[in-house]
């Protein structure tokens, strides 16, 4: 099939909700695609972070094959090897007690607001602690609970009424202090805002946060979707801030390419849900968790060294252009502010040969984590070009 034809049979059949660009992607190896008239391009999008080992990793592709032969799914009624090896996986690479897996981000996000109402319903009688404290120009998800959790107003058109309990703050103290009230169960951020541009939060306002919130017992939440499974150069990214959260919430990467996610529960959470509190057919699935191993045991220091190296000469070349106004972000999660719109920027370099995302008015590089120097360069190359035209 054509690209015409799959972009006919595409309006024809699927609901209008994506800007898509007009390239379609047949295959691919590495950090390199090509469309379907076999034109290749540099991808520094990993799907949104999604392949993080590239496409058609070798590893993963092994894993999940092997799985797809043996169980593709069973229900949580009963034990699977790969769920409780992946679960195992990630306690040991964040020191959480517990895991709970879910479908996506979003859900895994759900998950975390859920355990922080049980909680605070638990300890201190239902209704009186329910409100989650979130930063304006978060993005938390787009089910109902998440979005009413997105301190976005670009998102929240059409869709009210929304959850209540989901006060919002600058991320400054005074902002934060402010929202706190006798209602306040919990905060959930993400240190490096994604969708809002790729905003790294200050580091010693993320630890006063932290701080307050073991002192008064309201739970700190970290989303880590985006941020996390080596995207900053750690594991996780509040382990670059060294603060300890409660709860932290992780998908996109962990499933290289399959669609998973978690959320994980530290000391004070462990055991918050109990029998019937929670539940999900297919979260946890042998075959999604089987790619997520594959993909979480090579999640190593040599690796994040390596992401740490990539990403810091990313932000140093892109801060030489004279059109860059503003690089944001921390590792291989970078924004480029340009005197270009982020779109045009982007459909010019598709022209060119590379991929890239935009958020908001900046564009935004997601490369799968072990792209090689050669492809980084020749991307990079690229992406100059476009920006000083």
């Amino acid at each position: 099939m054509d690209f015409e034809t799959i972009r006919h049979k595409d309006e024809q059949y699927i609901e209008p909700i994506y800007a898509r660009f007009q390239v379609g992607i047949a295959h691919g190896k590495g950090a390199t695609l090509a469309d379907f008239a076999g034109r290749e391009y540099i991808d520094f999008t990993s799907g949104i972070g999604v392949n993080i080992f590239g496409m058609n990793d070798e590893v993963w592709k092994e894993a999940v094959i092997s799985q797809l032969n043996k169980v593709q799914h069973a229900c949580n009624l009963y034990y699977t090897q790969p769920q409780t090896e992946l679960a195992e996986l990630l306690c040991q690479k964040s020191g959480a007690k517990k895991v709970c897996f879910s479908n996506s981000g979003a859900e895994a996000n759900e998950c975390a607001i859920k355990a922080a109402r049980k909680y605070n319903a638990d300890k201190y009688g239902e209704g009186r602690r329910y409100e989650i404290l979130v930063l304006n120009g978060s993005f938390h998800g787009r089910t109902m609970a998440t979005l009413s959790a997105t301190a976005q107003p670009a998102f929240h058109q059409y869709f009210t009424p929304f959850l209540e309990g989901f006060p919002s703050f600058d991320p400054d103290w005074q902002s934060f202090s402010a929202a706190v009230t006798d209602k306040t169960g919990a905060v959930m951020m993400e240190l490096v805002q994604g969708e809002s541009g790729v905003t790294l939060l200050d580091f010693d306002f993320v630890r006063k946060v932290e701080e307050y919130c073991k002192a008064h017992d309201i739970l700190f939440i970290v989303d880590e979707v985006q941020t996390g499974n080596g995207r900053t150069g750690k594991m996780y990214s509040y382990q670059q801030f060294g603060v300890q959260p409660d709860i932290v919430t992780t998908a996109k990467g962990l499933g290289g390419g399959l669609p998973i996610g978690a959320c994980l529960f530290f000391d004070k959470t462990e055991f918050v849900f109990h029998y019937g509190d929670h539940g999900s057919t297919f979260a946890g699935n042998p075959v999604c968790c089987a790619g997520g191993a594959a993909i979480v045991k090579r999640l190593d220091e040599e690796l994040f060294a390596e992401v740490t190296r990539k990403g810091w000469h990313i932000y140093t070349e892109m801060n030489k252009l004279s059109k860059v106004s503003k690089v944001s972000g921390m590792g291989m999660m970078i924004g480029i502010k340009t005197d270009k719109p982020a779109r045009a920027v982007a459909e010019r370099c598709i022209e060119k040969g590379l991929f890239v995302l935009t958020a908001h008015d900046k564009i935004r590089l997601l490369p799968p984590l072990n792209i090689t120097d050669e492809e980084l360069e020749k991307g990079l190359k690229i992406l100059r070009e476009v920006i000083e035209e």
